[in-house]
């Protein structure tokens, strides 16, 4: 069963939350200034003036030429702290040199998380670990991401982030975008699809200028 879902509440994105993302940055995590891989969940917040809503098209800004697409997987939290349920979710960036401290300026620009049309029940769920996504630009398959690479599982992430700080009803938690991001740009079509979800799409438009 599904029901219809808008956040509530904050949005938060992980960082470093898949084995190949972890492993392909972990030289710079022993730089100045932190020296040593974190020990915590490493999150961002996806600020409110960048959901977009399923069907609804992006502005992409004038001087960007590609867009990355961050395919990921939301936990939506409870009123007991628990999982209420999960939702697919289109975390966009700018592209830039590092993913290890995400400037705002090119995570949180208006539009860019695109957000599922419905919540899976989290009771549907036999294990969050079993999620498939796939993303498609065009109708064309870009990216399969398995969740069964996590570093930090579903059930785990959340209890380690509950260790430093409180989540609210209605928080959406990702579990992470992996490696191998595909480019998207002004005109396309962008479907993000997973086994009893329902489909998330969003077409990106060129922002129009005087």
């Amino acid at each position: 069963m599904t029901t219809s879902f808008l956040p509530t509440g904050t949005v938060y994105g992980t960082l470093l939350n898949f084995r190949a993302e972890a492993a392909a940055l972990a030289p710079q995590m022993t730089e100045a200034p932190y020296k040593a891989p974190p020990k915590a969940p490493v999150l961002y917040v996806k600020t409110a003036n960048t959901w977009s809503p399923h069907g609804s098209a992006i502005t992409v800004p004038a001087a960007v030429s590609d867009v990355e697409v961050g395919a990921s997987i939301g936990m939506v939290i409870g009123a007991e702290g628990d999982i209420e349920g999960f939702v697919l979710l289109n975390d966009l960036s700018i592209p830039h040199a590092s993913f290890f401290r995400p400037p705002v300026k090119f995570k949180c620009v208006d539009g860019f998380l695109g957000i599922g049309p419905a919540l899976r029940d989290a009771q549907e769920v036999a294990d969050p670990a079993q999620f498939r996504v796939e993303v498609r630009i065009n109708g064309e398959l870009k990216q399969s991401i398995d969740f069964s690479q996590l570093v930090r599982p579903a059930p785990q992430l959340l209890a380690d982030v509950g260790e430093f700080m409180t989540l609210a009803h209605g928080d959406v938690l990702m579990l992470g975008c992996d490696l191998g991001r595909p480019l998207a740009r002004a005109g396309d079509r962008i479907d993000i699809s997973a086994p009893g979800f329902e489909t998330l799409s969003n077409t990106l438009v060129k922002e129009a200028t005087a």
